[in-house]
């Protein structure tokens, strides 16, 4: 709720930042679910635990926001995105593994969590004069994102020494600046695809990426449903934790488009 809060105060802000009336903008806002099947591998300092073997997490639906804000003149259009990104489970490791500060007992159930929420704010520009020399078919957008991630992971089980119940976690707040790529493809009034990809390379080999694909329909007036597949990719070692995972899946969303 703290992370939507502040999701809903910077959109607040990049209108403010635009001195123009809402009557002359463009505005598309949609909500969803998308269902988060994730894969790879996380370690906090330590050993690496495999997300699906070790953690025991499995996919799950969440809800996803956006708000796409088509500005007029030489002002950037805004693209705001809201994607919580929460795993818990228990889970078990057949050998003895370090967390943080603390080894923790073979063959022994263990409790975890994972969050990786994460708030775009964006600004881009349409490629000019494709929209007009296409008759409205195709758009191309391109401008940068920037996607402030809120991190945390927590292991809570027996430590091998103690045999005490015990808590190792660790989190923080990273912003992440992205490339934005857009496109939209619309045959008919009435009906349309598009694609979004965001992507960054730093520090060398770590790396954070995103495609989005949806088929959009307007059954009537500014309402719009739609269904596409999302897929993210990341890859870093910051703040002692390193993580190589993916989260893919299908995601419906309903809206308006004015």
């Amino acid at each position: 709720m703290k992370g939507f809060k502040t999701f809903i105060a910077v959109g607040l802000l990049a209108l403010a930042m635009v001195p123009v009336t809402v009557s002359a903008m463009g505005l598309e806002a949609a909500v969803g679910a998308w269902n988060q099947d994730p894969t790879g591998n996380l370690s906090h300092n330590g050993d690496n635990l495999s997300i699906r073997d070790d953690l025991r997490y499995s996919d799950i639906t969440r809800i996803f926001g956006r708000v796409k804000i088509n500005t007029p003149l030489a002002f950037p259009n805004i693209y705001l995105m809201a994607t919580p990104m929460e795993y818990d489970a228990t889970g078990s490791k057949g050998t003895s593994f370090h967390f943080g500060n603390i080894q923790f007992t073979a063959n022994t159930p263990f409790s975890s969590e994972l969050k990786l929420d994460h708030y775009d704010v964006g600004f881009y520009y349409g490629i000019p004069g494709l929209k007009t020399a296409t008759a409205g078919v195709l758009n191309m957008d391109l401008g940068l994102d920037v996607r402030i991630i809120d991190f945390k992971t927590r292991v809570t089980g027996q430590d091998s020494l103690t045999l005490q119940t015990v808590t190792e976690s660790q989190s923080f707040v990273l912003p992440a600046p992205m490339l934005y790529l857009g496109i939209q493809v619309k045959p008919l009034k009435w009906l349309a695809a598009e694609g979004e990809a965001r992507g960054l390379t730093y520090g060398g080999s770590n790396y954070y990426y995103e495609a989005i694909g949806r088929a959009k329909l307007k059954p009537f007036g500014p309402v719009f449903v739609a269904g596409g597949y999302r897929y993210e990719k990341i890859k870093l070692d910051t703040n002692d934790v390193k993580a190589d995972a993916s989260f893919s899946g299908p995601f419906g969303e309903a809206g308006v488009e004015f």
